[in-house]
């Protein structure tokens, strides 16, 4: 009897060890891949954003109006990609406060994602009123308190509170902006319906802008706010992995929007798609 006890528990131990070594396999595997992903992210994202922040500062220089929220938000995944290249090291006594910069990071650019969209709506649908109140003073006191609300947060709220308060905080945070997002975008679509001064490519311009933001939001956040709503109650590792690789995209979709802030790229880009119209068109008129 005693010898079978024995040859059972020596099963279970080699069942358990079995299952340790698949599941540390997996994770190694997760976590190179991981690792390539993130570091194509930096590799490609780190060159672009100084680039396009030097081209927006250019822009400036010559007399254009400065698009400060959009570099406010360039610089934030500026900060968000250098916080990356840290946390792909081995230096791990620096990753706790490295990780929470780089949530302050994104949380930072959520909110001049909200910026930029409520400020092509304003242009639209208040045109007077954006023209004659919106200053440098105004846009840097806003630039100023989205760059402070993050860290406050983290700050004065996460270390004080449960894990599962602070995932109902931060759920509140990203589903904030998301009614915002929505309401600029219905709102300058009805506003430009009724507009005739806008020119058509102005109009193109803007709408892009609004989209873009929109389809950066939903893709790349609504994962993380997934995980942080389920994840006191489950831990889900691909859930996690998900949400961390779509956030961590963020940058490099952010560098689309300086499409929507130069001229001659949009120019181009609505050039070659009415180019393609008009091919398609001819295309179908030969058929019939």
């Amino acid at each position: 009897m005693t010898d079978n006890i024995t040859l059972l528990n020596d099963s279970y131990k080699d069942i358990d060890f079995e299952s340790y070594l698949l599941h540390y396999e997996y994770y190694q595997k997760v976590y190179f891949i991981m690792h390539v992903v993130t570091c194509i992210i930096i590799s490609i994202g780190l060159p672009l954003t100084l680039m396009t922040i030097y081209a927006l500062f250019s822009l400036v220089r010559k007399d254009h109006v400065a698009p400060i929220y959009v570099i406010n938000l360039l610089i934030s995944d500026l900060i968000q990609l250098c916080c990356m290249i840290i946390l792909e090291t081995e230096l791990y006594q620096t990753h706790a406060i490295v990780y929470n910069i780089y949530c302050c990071g994104l949380g930072i650019s959520v909110g001049f994602m909200v910026c930029v969209s409520l400020e092509r709506y304003l242009v639209i649908a208040h045109p007077l009123w954006y023209r004659f109140k919106r200053t440098i003073k105004i846009s840097v006191v806003v630039s100023v308190v989205v760059w402070l609300i993050p860290p406050v947060f983290y700050l004065t709220v996460v270390p004080w509170v449960t894990l599962k308060i602070a995932g109902i905080t931060s759920f509140i945070f990203l589903i904030i902006p998301f009614p915002l997002f929505i309401f600029s975008l219905v709102g300058t679509l009805r506003a430009l319906s009724a507009s005739v001064s806008v020119p058509s490519e102005e109009k193109q311009r803007i709408v892009g802008t609004l989209v873009l933001v929109l389809l950066i939001y939903t893709l790349l956040f609504v994962p993380s706010m997934i995980w942080v709503l389920v994840r006191s109650d489950k831990f889900d590792i691909t859930l996690i992995n998900l949400s961390n690789i779509f956030a961590k995209l963020s940058p490099l979709a952010d560098l689309i929007l300086y499409v929507f802030f130069s001229k001659k790229s949009i120019d181009k880009l609505f050039t070659a798609v009415n180019c393609c119209r008009v091919a398609n068109t001819d295309a179908n008129i030969s058929t019939v």
